[in-house]
């Protein structure tokens, strides 16, 4: 069932929709296509009038400075566009890569102003979900910017863990996690080795456990109140729309 899908749970969140409204977001699944991992389905300064809707499979956005260094700007999981941005600015600002191989959904931009004009609902849905990809973006800067190096792995772990959670891929006990230590310090500003010494750090104490591509919270609640960490900026507090 379409209202089962990452993209349908995550836009119910803020919209209850209809099936009306399921049936028209149903209709912008009719191109799919594969990438595999390791290759740019989106280059920085590309121009093209599509979207992509990610079905399956992780990716991430990232920025190359010229000095070859890479800073990863989030992850995409089941759910999320990539992007999206583009088809209003007509020019890609960063690269979008698979970290695994994915399925996505081709969305063109004529297509999805029809969906706007038809279901001004789902529009409404949609603007909620990339604002709420901003709030997730100024966060990661005060990640960067403003914490220490358990919190900021540990406050990412369990922003991860929410997502995952609203597009049914997690829950408060862990989620599938098939990200690279080297990954993980390309996105929180860390070495590979400072991650592996904060992840170490965090599995002693008893609060969360990264082995083997699965994320296990071992204290949930502890792991919270040791980050700081605040679900408000993702609001996830179920349908404000009926």
């Amino acid at each position: 069932m379409m209202k089962n899908t990452p993209l349908a749970r995550k836009l119910g969140a803020f919209v209850a929709l209809s099936e009306a409204e399921l049936s028209v977001l149903e209709g912008l699944h009719k191109r799919r296509r594969t990438f595999v991992a390791g290759r740019d389905l989106v280059h920085q300064g590309q121009s093209d009038q599509a979207a992509y809707i990610l079905i399956s499979g992780w990716a991430c956005s990232y920025k190359l400075l010229e000095d070859g260094q890479r800073q990863i700007v989030d992850f995409q999981i089941p759910g999320d566009f990539l992007g999206l941005r583009r088809v209003v600015l007509h020019l890609s600002d960063h690269s979008v890569e698979p970290v695994t191989d994915i399925e996505v959904t081709e969305v063109h931009v004529s297509d999805l102003m029809k969906t706007f004009s038809d279901t001004p609902r789902l529009a409404t849905a949609v603007l909620w979900a990339a604002s709420r990809d901003e709030a997730m973006v100024v966060e990661h800067l005060i990640n960067i910017g403003r914490r220490e190096a358990d919190v900021r792995v540990a406050h990412f772990l369990l922003e991860l863990g929410a997502r995952l959670t609203l597009v049914g891929l997690g829950s408060k006990t862990g989620y599938a996690c098939p990200l690279t230590q080297y990954l993980l310090a390309d996105a929180l500003g860390l070495s590979s080795v400072h991650v592996n010494r904060v992840l170490r750090t965090l599995r002693e104490a008893g609060m969360v456990t990264f082995r083997d591509g699965f994320v296990t919270f071992d204290d949930y609640d502890r792991l919270a109140e040791y980050a700081k960490f605040e679900r408000t900026y993702l609001d996830q507090v179920g349908p404000l729309l009926a």
